[in-house]
């Protein structure tokens, strides 16, 4: 029985090319396109599970309230790790701290490389993220001046030599031994930027005003990571420690909180003390997006395999009447849908296999087809198995319904509404595909906002390179000097941070009028002379800083959020003062007022900024160059290249233009956009294969009634419109439904930006106009072919 089942399976497959090919190729790039965000789910679930104690791992935070507002950060006081360590030791295995990335010069011999993502580590480290080293032992951090370093780096540096015990300088001053090489971490993975690790003790040795803060409970500095002990319940450990900042002279009452490793990427978003997300809501709106792509090829299915209803009931009529029962028919119509899944999965995986690499590429992954993984090939089955029950239960009840008296009679009638199912599902599709419609025009929309954003600074033509080495702060001068003489740049200056990067510090600051009850968080970053005519900033009042007043060392410039949250009427010669200047709480008197710089995220309010000339050259760390814009960027770095070799041998050129830095701020929001575009085009072409299906059939079923109409002197025009009108109604009702919906959803998504647009109108009529010129496009074809058909083949076929 299951034999011939499958024989008049087949049959029926080859007997409907059009129709067969349409279901495949419909039900293939549903289910690729599921698949391909099945993958992308499953990698963002596995982020970090490489590390082995992954379950017991947590990072140390902090609420601290600022202005009525409680802010999440991981930045902690030097002496906390220490004291977690004696008052719960045994709540915890292991705690250790970890500094900030930086950057750093690596040399050997002639070999010269610059690296972000340099951290100082405590040796409890490597037991906490189970840092695998290749060489070297447990104690590689224990010792002063050692450095680990991963895989890639040790080739970059060493080639095949062997790295272990070799000195090589930092920044051309300090001298440390390679005493480990650990393999590279997983690029999604915590730590993939640390591409190598200076002991604890370091630290001090490079940094030696930080011995100050190893008893400073106020400032924060380091991060600090443990390992949780098995016995150990993380809500109670949590709640003993929350209040450990409490009486050390802190104002913003400080609370600690324990995030478990499982969601430093998915639930990564605080708002107001409260977790508030994350990666989660793109993983949920994918995987939302994903169920409906595969949805939408299902119902092609159904609705192609009821529209043929007919061409089966004769079939049906003689089965039952012989004897068949009806779960017989249900079973073979469903071993039928299958047989098409299962054809179709094989054509799906294919797609999958060419398109990985791309979509790697788009949504900045390193997903490996799973060809070797059990578990994959079973979620396959169980895949196909679902698809073919969905796509194939409802024309096999339907189907199997048929009552074999009226249908061998040729007395069984269609009723009123029994195509009210497929136009439901034929809105269905639409509504869907409406939806990824206007959702990716309000993406790309948000986006075009944001970059067209005013900056407060001209980008284009700067480029910042780090500083590490003696030779860069000896030969500053005489390099600008020569640059400019050149003719490679206009200007060039120092910085604390580079313009695309902000150091924030909380408490500290005063200013006439402050409430004392408030606790800053504000912007702040040292600057050299030059460093407005570099970046061209715009000045609202006052004047840049200037060699002519030899006061400016101790003044300051704010940006126009800075006088508004301060509540300055009058700004310029007011007084200030901060714990941060160089002579701590010395009053800096504002000289100038520039417009907002864009440096953080461009969807978000910027933050309230200081600049100032309060440190010595020595300790800003970037070059910032503004190239001569009458060159090219070739012409400009052919001249800046071979100075700043010759006066800075040590440190490599590695340039950073800003405009491409800044631009990685849309990445994700770019990656969302530019997915949604494929899923949007997948789940447009799925419903248009099938209204391409639906119209054939149509038109080859009312040839008689064409061939009747065009006798009696119907236009091709009168033809067309009445079997595209049907069509055009379905969608315009999908319109109706879609446009509010897509407006609700995409609405809510902005709210997570707090610079942001309104929706405008022109997106929906667009999206009407380009819904109903596909809906044309597609059912047109087939409308136009029956009207020009000779009428009189058609009748006397009849």
């Amino acid at each position: 029985m299951i034999k011939n089942y499958l024989k008049i399976a087949w049959r029926n497959l080859f007997r409907n090319k059009v129709y067969s090919a349409i279901n495949i190729l419909g039900l293939a790039l549903g289910m690729a396109m599921a698949l391909i965000i099945g993958l992308w789910i499953s990698d963002e679930f596995n982020i970090n599970k490489n590390f082995a104690h992954y379950d017991r791992v947590i990072r140390v935070k902090q609420n601290s309230t600022s202005d009525g507002n409680i802010l999440t950060i991981d930045q902690l006081p030097l002496p906390l790790a220490n004291e977690m360590r004696t008052r719960y030791a045994s709540d915890f295995k292991n705690v250790a701290m970890l500094s900030w990335a930086g950057g750093a010069v690596l040399s050997y011999g002639n070999t010269k490389i610059g690296r972000e993502g340099c951290r100082y580590a405590e040796p409890g480290i490597l037991d906490i993220f189970s840092i695998h080293l290749i060489k070297g032992g447990k104690g590689a951090l224990n010792e002063p001046a050692s450095l680990i370093i991963d895989e890639a780096l040790a080739r970059d540096l060493f080639g095949k030599t062997d790295p272990l015990n070799k000195i090589i300088k930092v920044d051309n001053k300090t001298s440390v031994r390679i005493t480990g090489v650990y393999e590279n971490l997983p690029r999604s993975s915590f730590l993939s930027d640390a591409h190598f690790l200076f002991s604890w003790s370091q630290m001090v040795v490079d940094n030696p005003e930080f011995k100050v803060y190893e008893q400073d409970w106020i400032d924060n500095g380091i991060e600090v990571y443990a390992q949780l002990s098995d016995h150990a319940d993380l809500q109670q450990v949590s709640g003993k420690i929350k209040t450990m900042l409490n009486g050390h002279g802190r104002k913003d009452n400080p609370e600690l909180l324990l995030e478990p490793m499982s969601r430093w990427h998915l639930y990564a978003d605080y708002k107001n003390g409260k977790n508030a997300g994350g990666a989660i809501e793109f993983v949920r709106m994918f995987g939302i997006i994903g169920f409906f792509v595969l949805l939408l090829a299902c119902i092609n299915f159904m609705n192609l395999s009821t529209a043929r209803s007919e061409r089966r009931a004769r079939e049906v009529g003689i089965r039952k009447s012989i004897g068949s029962l009806r779960y017989q028919l249900i079973g073979q119509f469903l071993g039928e849908s299958l047989m098409i899944a299962g054809i179709a999965v094989i054509f799906s995986l294919i797609i999958l296999f060419m398109v990985l690499p791309w979509f790697n590429q788009v949504a900045d992954k390193e997903i490996i087809f799973p060809w070797n993984k059990p578990i994959f090939w079973l979620s396959i089955f169980v895949f196909t198995i679902v698809t073919g029950l969905i796509a194939g239960s409802y024309p096999a009840f339907y189907l199997s319904s048929f009552d074999a008296v009226k249908v061998l009679k040729g007395t069984m009638k269609a009723g009123r509404f029994v195509t009210l199912p497929r136009k439901i599902l034929v809105v269905l599709q639409f509504t869907i595909s409406i939806t990824l419609i206007v959702g990716t025009l309000v993406v790309f929309q948000e986006i075009q906002f944001a970059r067209n954003r005013s900056m407060g600074y001209e980008m284009k033509g700067l480029l910042t390179v780090y500083r590490g080495t003696p030779e860069s702060m000896q030969n500053y001068e005489v390099l600008r000097h020569d640059l400019i003489a050149n003719g490679g740049i206009e200007d060039m200056a120092l910085s604390l941070e580079p313009t695309t990067r902000l150091n924030t510090k909380p408490d500290g600051w005063n200013w006439p009028g402050k409430d004392p009850n408030i606790n800053p968080l504000l912007g702040w970053t040292a600057v050299s002379q030059n460093f407005g005519s570099t970046v061209k900033w715009e000045f609202i009042q006052g004047r840049d800083f200037s060699n002519a007043f030899l006061s400016d060392s101790n003044a300051i410039i704010l940006n126009e959020t800075a006088v508004k949250y301060m509540g300055m009427k009058h700004p310029i010669g007011t007084l200030i003062t901060s714990k941060y200047s160089q002579i701590a709480y010395k009053p800096m008197p504002v000289i100038g007022v520039i417009k907002d710089m864009i440096v953080e995220s461009p969807f978000a309010q910027v933050t309230p900024t200081i600049y100032s000339m309060n440190l010595p050259a020595s300790n800003l760390s970037w070059i910032t160059f503004k190239l001569n814009h009458r060159l090219t960027t070739s012409q400009a770095l052919g001249l800046v290249t071979p100075l700043f070799n010759k006066y800075i041998p040590a440190a490599p050129f590695d340039i950073n233009f800003n405009d491409q830095t800044y631009a990685k701020n849309f990445m994700q929001e770019q990656r969302i956009g530019t997915l949604s575009l494929v899923f949007a085009s997948f789940a447009i072409f799925i419903s248009c294969l099938g209204l391409f299906g639906l119209s054939s059939f149509t038109a080859e079923q009312r040839t008689r009634e064409i061939g009747v109409r065009k006798v009696l002197g119907a236009s091709v025009m009168n033809l067309w419109t009445l079997l595209s009108k049907e069509f055009l109604v379905l969608v315009s009702i999908a319109l109706f439904i879609a446009l509010p919906v897509s407006y609700y959803l995409m609405n809510n998504w902005l709210q997570r930006y707090t610079f942001r647009i309104s929706i405008s109108t022109w997106i929906f009529i667009g999206t009407i106009g380009m819904s109903l010129f596909i809906t044309l496009v597609t059912v047109s074809f087939q409308s136009i072919r029956a009207s020009l058909a000779n009428p009189v083949k058609s009748l006397r076929s009849e």
